[in-house]
């Protein structure tokens, strides 16, 4: 349970503020502002606990969103219910910024007393909440009738509440999208000791009526500790089946028919959603390798050199990569040379940072770079950790499962 809620702006000041409970006092404010947003060095955590309270805090643009509480909460609750109120704002207003807080103050009080009730959080589908409280953040002129009040119950108590009826478009359009994210950890020795695939399908639909759509990932789903016919035995299984550890669905999706037919069928929301998450181990196909090589000329140098090879389809294209190469905290000077893009030595955060803009299907791009070391005696005998080189990087198109997708909508 939530016992307060506050926005503020990057100066600190406080633009929304509702307490729920007795046991959270205005104090919480300061302490929130002095300690976090003030703080003389960057706080990295989201929980910050100071005097048997639990500040949980989100950063959107210049805006702080904090939840305050007393009580041995659900942190993986409240930071859900902090980015669902983040999402919802957007839904209504667009982008998160002060200057849009100050002129929607009406909106979002209105909406914190719809989401969060004695501190409990409640609906947060914007589809339902656009219901009943405009996007001007003014409720509707005139008595509500019979026939809206029903409406509203149905959209929040009904077998359908996320989507509303009497929906209707000059045009059906449906968008899709499978976005992935890899992690991935690898050895000097180029071992990888762990790899997983966090995804998730991302919807947009403007469909009139009722429509009920049904697709599936490849012919075959398999998913640990469930069973699931042929998932145990080899000779029914195949090349193109994807083994996924665990998943999670929108609240629209029929589970039922997913464990009978294997499929995903579901009435989809109006507008932006996201329909599930998935997380496998298996079968990863890895976009990039990094094959980072130090050595020690001297006591005061070291060279650096990391290669970069793409292992996806040379028709596809990878953009904005972003490759940070540690350094010892001794650094004293760096030269580089990068055959692609551009690099720069930081030394605030003791990382060499590459960017690439672009990089084509199965090349190779390299970096090195000559470390200029400081001798400062104690130091010296410390041996440096070496810290793992990190990568981002986005490539449309490119699937680290292999993905087929058959859609369908009636």
């Amino acid at each position: 349970m939530i016992g307060g809620l506050f926005v503020y702006n990057h100066k600190g000041e406080v633009l929304i503020s509702r307490i729920y409970r007795d046991d959270v006092s205005r104090n919480a404010v300061d302490a929130f502002r002095v300690n976090v947003i003030h703080a003389r060095q960057q706080v990295r955590s989201p929980v910050t606990n100071m005097a048997r309270t639990s500040f949980f805090h989100i950063k959107r643009g210049n805006v702080w969103i904090c939840a305050v509480t007393r009580q041995n909460v659900n942190a993986a609750m409240v930071f859900e219910f902090l980015n669902r109120f983040s999402d919802t704002m957007q839904s209504y207003f667009g982008k998160l910024n002060e200057e849009n807080v100050k002129n929607n103050f009406v909106l979002i009080y209105e909406l914190l007393d719809e989401i969060l009730d004695f501190g409990y959080p409640q609906n947060t589908d914007p589809g339902v909440l656009k219901t009943f409280i405009t996007q001007q953040g003014v409720r509707t002129a005139g008595p509500v009738t019979k026939e809206e009040q029903s409406q509203i119950t149905s959209q929040v108590t009904g077998q359908i509440g996320w989507r509303r009826e009497g929906i209707k478009y000059r045009r059906n359009e449906l968008f899709l999208d499978v976005i992935e994210y890899v992690n991935l950890l690898m050895s000097q020795q180029g071992q990888v000791l762990s790899a997983h695939v966090a995804g998730k399908v991302a919807m947009k639909s403007y469909l009139s009526g009722m429509p009920e759509c049904k697709f599936g990932i490849n012919d075959k789903l398999t998913i640990e500790g469930k069973g699931r016919p042929g998932a145990d035995d080899p000779a029914k299984s195949t090349r193109t089946a994807v083994a996924i550890d665990d998943c999670q669905f929108h609240q629209c999706v029929k589970l039922t028919k997913f464990d009978t037919e294997h499929a995903i069928s579901f009435i989809p929301p109006d507008g932006e959603y996201e329909l599930m998450r998935y997380r496998t181990t298996k079968d990863i196909q890895l976009p990039f390798r990094v094959i980072p090589l130090v050595r020690e000329t001297s006591r005061n140098k070291m060279e650096v050199k990391v290669v970069v090879k793409s292992n996806f389809k040379p028709s596809l294209l990878a953009q904005k990569i972003e490759v940070r190469i540690p350094t010892p905290p001794n650094t004293s000077g760096v030269q580089l040379i990068c055959m692609k893009g551009k690099a720069k030595y930081k030394s605030g955060e003791n990382a060499i940072v590459w960017k690439i803009k672009r990089m084509g299907g199965m090349k190779e791009s390299q970096i090195s770079a000559e470390i200029d070391l400081l001798s400062t005696g104690a130091a010296d005998k410390k041996k440096w950790n070496r810290p793992p080189v990190s990568m981002n990087f986005e490539v449309r198109s490119h699937c680290s499962l292999p993905h087929s997708i058959p859609f369908q909508v009636k």
